[in-house]
């Protein structure tokens, strides 16, 4: 009797401790779901751009939801680069891929439509209406993919990023707008200080001459016509007869002078200044423009503000037009507007 009392004791706390178990690992498991839910949003957005320009137009943004890679640095032109295998796991990986689009990454292209079927990706640049659009001077079915020339295009890019981010973490659309409103903001005032000093250059030098023709977006927006040696890809080289027709050019008007650019060869801008200087003018170098890759990492001309401010100084300067030395930037360090 005593033994059958004992079993049935440990019978029952057995079951006990059994329900208790399974109560401690039911507890467990819920407080998993939960927190681990919420430690798993609380991760930022692994997001992989092509273009230094979205990469700050995602960081501005994002900020501390976002962890940024830009597969193309200072100096690399786009319209040649190809993926390396570093750049293929960076992507496969990603949360969200932002490319240009609009063919500016036309060694990419393909693999970049391949990735969209199994994962976000969005060509942020073709937001854009068709009718805000210029042509492209290599192809009839395609357009000038320079868009972040003019500020007021390049807004609506931003606007397709923030977009892009609300999708992939809609929790935070509140802040993301917030902060998407302070950037385009600091857009709005580069663009209203490139306006005021671009407007100072004399009528008779408005003419942009580059080392390729990127920035005719920019043109457009502050009233100067551009000529680039190469035509919208680098990847079409300036031949002996296009040199030629432009020492004439540059003769003819008086052109004061020619731009080189971070991501292209100068070669072509020297043989047009040594061209320019036999027939008797005097063709100065303006300076370096950063047309298809930002500044040094670090850097003001880093930033995509910085890259604006710096090219529509250097242009009024270079042309005759009166701008500070320090661009934008010097102006607000010393206090003034």
């Amino acid at each position: 009797m005593v033994n059958e009392e004992g079993a049935e004791a440990a019978q029952h706390a057995g079951a006990v401790g059994r329900r208790h178990l399974l109560l401690v690992g039911f507890i467990v498991l819920l407080a998993w779901l939960v927190f681990g839910a919420k430690a798993q949003a609380a991760k930022p957005l692994s997001v992989v751009t092509t273009t230094s320009m979205i990469a700050d137009a995602v960081r501005e943004i994002g900020a501390e939801e976002v962890t940024v890679k830009a597969l193309m640095g200072p100096g690399i032109d786009p319209h040649s680069y190809r993926q390396t295998r570093s750049d293929i796991a960076a992507m496969t990986r990603a949360d969200l891929v932002l490319s240009n689009g609009l063919y500016l990454e036309a060694q990419m292209e393909e693999f970049l439509h391949r990735l969209a079927r199994r994962q976000p990706v969005v060509a942020v640049g073709e937001v854009l209406p068709v009718d805000r659009l210029l042509g492209h001077d290599d192809y009839d079915d395609k357009f000038d993919p320079h868009l972040w020339m003019s500020p007021a295009e390049w807004s609506e890019v931003v606007g397709a990023v923030r977009d892009a981010l609300i999708e992939l973490r809609p929790e935070k659309e509140a802040d993301f707008r917030e902060r998407t409103d302070s950037y385009l903001d600091k857009i709005g005032e580069v663009q209203r200080y490139a306006e005021r000093i671009t407007a100072t250059i004399p009528e008779d030098n408005r003419v942009l001459l580059t080392a390729h023709d990127a920035f005719s977006y920019f043109g457009r927006a502050f009233g100067l016509e551009v000529i680039g040696i190469q035509g919208i890809s680098t990847e079409s080289e300036a031949g002996l007869r296009r040199i030629r027709d432009l020492v004439d050019l540059v003769h003819e008007r008086g052109i004061p002078a020619v731009f080189v650019e971070s991501t292209v060869p100068e070669h072509n801008v020297r043989a047009l200044v040594e061209g320019a200087k036999a027939r008797g003018h005097e063709l100065r170098v303006g300076g370096m423009l950063f047309s298809d890759a930002m500044g040094p990492d670090g850097t003001y001309e880093g930033t995509y503000i910085g890259m604006i401010d710096h090219n529509a100084t250097l242009i009024a300067r270079g042309l005759g037009g009166e701008a500070p030395a320090g661009g934008m930037q010097g102006l607000l360090d010393e206090g003034g507007s």
